[in-house]
């Protein structure tokens, strides 16, 4: 096996506790391990994204126990490719962070931040629905300490808020696992796939109902209306270089989605019948149209980002929703430039309201210090975010319309996108005017300026600009290599929706594990390593028999 599949969970997860146990009070010793960890889970992701890149599915065994019955994760092209967008994230939030100054406003957060990226990676990684569950429990508990960092008010309110939602999600996620298992006896995704495609219509009653509680639950970790209200309160409130991070939070529920309702629950799927894509179309179009007047209507800076942050969600899931394999192309890559378009907003916002002591959108000066920098970079940031050319954003939004040329809903889909992107664009624009034309100042009473750092915090210097650029970047290099980023996207969403060579690799070759006929009285293989032949299902049913 490549035990370098397993070091995006293992790396973070080792140095967290020894930041935060042996080195929390030595600043510099925790900025100088964990940066170095985040930089060589940079490496260690993008030669996995090579290793991934000519299709073939890897398969790590934990403890060498064969699959269905032992933990497993899985290396694709889908995996490897957000593997290696939450490491460059990290690092350019990282960065940030240690060149504002935010990370010395608490001890642990290092120790958070790499919890944090554990959390993400094994929810990437895992090849088993369970373990989904355990690493979204772990983003959770780190997330939380990480949006409540440096204290306050209104960041306690608001993680409150956010515990609370998830806490629900997390309850749901549990039911439709138990319901999933009473089901299938299974809750490896592989495995999932072929014993739900076996299962008639007429006795499917139950699965239809796990289907659309797993729907909710990664709709709620989406951000999707009816559950969005959550997102703008959240990000809004968190630290800014946090909120960042944030940014691939929220697709971590529609990778969930569209690995769990792509490969279990397909379109074809006869159990379903479409159900749980009939659901969220309506939803994703009402979520752009809710992030978009959230843009117009925003008073603070924080909060308008947090708004465009839950409109680019609800445009991801329009391409979601169609369940194609075009529509998996286009929402993929649109995936790829919110991230870190968001990113960018955010990071810029923290310079932003540093200098001018306030979010407020309306009773505060405009910053004195590089004010044209900063006025160029948000305008950059801006048209990537609202769609408009010549960044990723316009590439994205004009991929997902094409997709959608035959969709039933197709209308409504381009007045998402198209209404969307014009309130959005409007929004920016006052905002941008209000930011940087504005010549009245106003006060700003204390109670106004909780967005703004301490006053011992003044980012400052090529050091603290360098992350921002470098999300902006990444914006460009999408436009630019769009030709070569598409054919991988295209070859990653053709292997989503025909998931044979992810089950076989899974199922089928095992190699050399072990025979779990040693292990009890249960007779589950014939011990030469290959427990999962094409008639798995068959096989797995007289082996619990037996």
């Amino acid at each position: 096996m490549n035990h370098w599949i397993i070091a995006p969970i293992i790396l973070p997860a080792m140095i967290a506790p020894i930041v935060a146990y042996v080195m929390r009070y030595d600043m510099v010793l925790s900025r100088t391990f964990s940066l170095a960890t985040t930089v060589l889970l940079t490496a260690i992701s993008f030669a996995l994204v090579l290793q991934a890149a000519d299709g073939t599915v890897h398969v790590y065994r934990l403890g060498d126990w064969p699959a269905p019955y032992g933990i497993v994760l899985v290396l694709d092209r889908l995996s490897a490719m957000m593997l290696l967008v939450t490491s460059v994230l990290g690092l350019l939030v990282q960065t940030h962070a240690i060149a504002s100054g935010w990370d010395a406003r608490g001890r642990h957060f290092h120790a958070l931040f790499q919890f944090q990226l554990m959390g993400i990676n094994g929810a990437f990684l895992t090849g088993d629905a369970f373990n989904l569950f355990v690493f979204f429990e772990v983003l959770l508990i780190a997330s939380y300490g990480m949006m409540i960092h440096s204290g306050g008010k209104r960041r306690l309110q608001a993680g409150l808020q956010y515990v609370v939602m998830n806490l629900v999600g997390s309850t749901l996620f549990l039911f439709a696992l138990g319901t999933l298992y009473a089901v299938t006896g299974t809750l490896n995704i592989a495995d999932l796939a072929v014993k739900v495609q076996e299962i008639p219509p007429e006795d499917a009653g139950l699965i239809r109902v796990a289907a659309m509680l797993l729907m909710i639950v990664f709709a709620i970790k989406a951000a999707l209306f009816p559950v969005q209200f959550w997102l703008p309160g959240a990000y809004s409130n968190a630290p800014a270089p946090v909120a960042a991070l944030f940014a691939i939070m929220t697709k971590v529920g529609a990778y969930a989605i569209i690995r769990i309702h792509t490969v279990v629950f397909g379109p074809q799927t006869p159990a379903l019948d479409g159900l749980p894509g009939d659901w969220l179309f309506p939803a994703a179009v009402i979520t752009t149209f809710i992030g978009a007047f959230g843009v117009l209507g925003a008073k603070r800076l924080m909060q308008l980002i947090s708004f465009s942050v839950l409109g680019s969600m609800g445009t991801l899931m329009l391409a979601i929703a169609a369940f194609t394999p075009e529509a998996g192309l286009a929402a993929l890559y649109y995936l790829l430039h919110s991230t870190f378009a968001a990113a960018a907003l955010f990071l810029l916002a923290d310079l932003v309201v540093t200098h001018r002591n306030s979010g407020d959108l309306l009773k505060a000066a405009p910053p004195t210090v590089q004010n044209g920098l900063f006025a160029a970079l948000f305008f950059g940031a801006a048209i990537g975010m609202a769609g408009m050319p010549p960044l990723s954003g316009f590439l994205g939004k004009l991929l997902i319309l094409d997709a959608l040329a035959d969709h039933p809903q197709m209308a409504w889909a381009w007045v998402a996108v198209l209404g969307g992107s014009l309130i959005t664009i409007v929004g920016f624009a006052r905002a941008g005017s209000l930011l940087f034309w504005k010549s009245t100042a106003t006060d700003v009473k204390p109670a106004e300026a909780h967005d703004a750092l301490p006053a011992d915090i003044t980012p400052s210097g090529p050091a603290v600009l360098f992350p921002t650029f470098a999300a902006l970047g990444v914006l460009a290099a999408l436009t630019i290599l769009a030709g070569p980023v598409s054919r991988y996207l295209q070859a990653t969403a053709d292997e989503l929706h025909d998931p044979a060579a992810y089950i076989e690799q899974v199922l089928v070759n095992q190699g050399e594990t072990k025979d779990l006929s040693d292990h009890g009285d249960a007779d589950y293989g014939d011990g030469d390593g290959d427990h999962a032949e094409d008639d798995h299902g068959d096989d797995a049913t007289e082996g619990g028999t037996d």
